[in-house]
């Protein structure tokens, strides 16, 4: 099998989580790359919002922003459009990903489109456009430093923005070496510096010969029907201004009311993604060249993808409709960090990913990845939308047990466990006659090498022996010690 064929079987097979996150786990070249996530956008992330003592509010009325617009989606998007056409705009309405991929198909033979290039969109990457107008005979052009390079080892992007993060920067210099040789670079580079001045050289030919510039959108305007996409190269803007046709490709919940809205979440949108206060290029587009501007498309089209949005917009599951696609979540997953964003097998990885995944896929497919999670909670704390990540996840997976998705032992075990927890005191003490064998059995070790019925999680690491109380108990006695205090005073 191919190198492509090995990439899109991975990515369109979230049911094969399990098998992809143990192939993931022994593979050397990729823990040597996810080692660098926590300590770099984590770091960074944590170091950015303590610098700004407002940022905790910021959150607060970024998320509210949010919520204001999907109470009021549908005039939003109306007034979105209408501000689009009056400045001299297309706006193409769009149901699902096929409906998506033949509206930038018809724009692109209307410009009689030969080549096409593309700003980092992970929307044109959940309708899979790049296979797609390959098929048709125009050749799709990654200009993100990172999506060029995974687009040269035909795999899909494993972090939302980082999409080569689980390459090394050996790998990469393979790659280069490889690819670059038909342009006559036939030196192997080993410097950062020299990898990406050379993928620059040969970009910016391509910028200049593109007949369709195809750019995603990480806010839609309504008030101005502008666009804006957030970069840190600047291969947004080439993309975007200099082919005769501009095609933006955005889902719906992208809309925001007002400048001064997007001002807000562009605030916390860089902070929390790389600890940035700002990206270095933040790009608002409104409408096609006018006749006095010197540069700029001949053609504006903004392509709207609802494909099952709505549908979550109407449901328990309708938070996740806030997210702004930072990564702070997956970037502080213990879960994504260990096995990285190809295991999960779908367009969106990490617990946003886990979330949105078994809308877009189905519930049958992608089952396994809201089970894909320790519940620890970083993902919701750092997460600047207020995104109550743990929860929809366990809708999920009630959703699973519901639908009797997940296996006749998995139900009997929560069926039991329920009974159980519905009875305090039997709760009590089965709990603390556990605690009390599981400490006996750690004794000395402090850790459990082997657990009944925790053989998922022993098989990776050890268990930590409990101490020899339950925590009910420890509290009862605490109680009782501050009770007797107060009357000895």
């Amino acid at each position: 099998m191919g190198e492509r064929d090995s990439a899109t079987r991975m990515r369109r097979s979230p049911a094969a989580f399990v098998q992809n996150a143990e192939h993931a786990l022994h593979d050397p070249h990729l823990q040597q790359a996810l080692r660098q996530i926590a300590a770099g956008f984590g770091g960074n992330r944590r170091r950015a919002a303590a610098a700004l003592p407002e940022f905790e509010a910021l959150c607060d009325a970024a998320a509210a922003i949010k919520d204001h617009t999907l109470d009021h989606l549908d005039l939003y998007l109306a007034e979105f459009e209408r501000q689009v056409i009056a400045s001299g705009g297309h706006v193409h309405w769009c149901a699902d990903a096929s409906a998506a991929r033949q509206a930038v198909l018809d724009i692109c033979r209307e410009a009689n489109a030969k080549t096409v290039t593309k700003g980092k969109s992970m929307v044109a990457e959940e309708i899979d456009l790049n296979p797609f107008l390959e098929a048709h005979d125009i050749t799709p052009v990654e200009t993100d430093l990172g999506e060029y390079i995974i687009q040269l080892a035909d795999e899909p992007p494993s972090h939302i923005i980082g999409p080569a993060i689980h390459k090394t920067k050996d790998q990469v210099s393979d790659l280069f070496h490889t690819h670059h040789r038909a342009y006559g670079k036939t030196e192997r580079l080993e410097d950062g510096g020299a990898l990406v001045a050379e993928a620059r050289e040969l970009l910016r030919q391509k910028y200049i010969d593109a007949d369709v510039g195809i750019t995603g959108a990480n806010f839609l305007i309504a008030e101005t029907g502008s666009t804006v996409i957030v970069t840190n190269e600047g291969n947004g803007d080439l993309t975007q201004s200099l082919p005769p046709v501009h095609i933006v490709v955005a889902s719906i919940e992208k809309i925001v009311p007002t400048l001064e809205d997007a001002a807000t979440l562009l605030r916390v949108l860089a902070r929390s993604a790389t600890g940035q206060e700002m990206s270095v290029y933040t790009t608002f587009s409104t409408g096609p060249r006018r006749d006095e501007d010197m540069d700029g498309p001949a053609a504006f089209h903004v392509i709207l993808l609802d494909n099952g949005r709505s549908e979550l917009l109407d449901s328990r599951k309708r938070d996740i409709l806030r997210c702004i696609r930072c990564g702070a979540c997956m970037n502080h997953c213990p879960v994504y960090t260990a096995v990285g964003g190809h295991s999960y097998g779908t367009t969106y990885m990490g617990p946003m990913g886990a979330v949105l995944s078994p809308q877009f896929e189905g519930l049958g497919t992608a089952k396994s990845l809201p089970f894909a999670s320790s519940f620890c909670g970083r993902c919701e704390a750092v997460c600047p939308m207020r995104i109550p990540l743990p929860d929809l996840m366990r809708e999920w997976r009630e959703d699973a047990f519901r639908t009797r998705m997940i296996t006749r032992r998995e139900r009997w075990a929560l069926r039991g466990w329920g009974w159980v927890a519905r009875r305090p005191r039997l709760y009590r003490v089965a709990a603390d006659l556990s605690v009390r064998i599981l400490s006996r059995l750690g004794r000395g070790r402090g850790a459990l090498g082997y657990l009944p019925f925790g053989g998922g999680w022993t098989r990776a690491r050890d268990f930590p022996a409990p101490e020899a109380t339950s925590f009910m108990a420890a509290w009862r006695a605490q109680q009782d010690r501050q009770q007797k205090g107060r009357g000895d005073v």
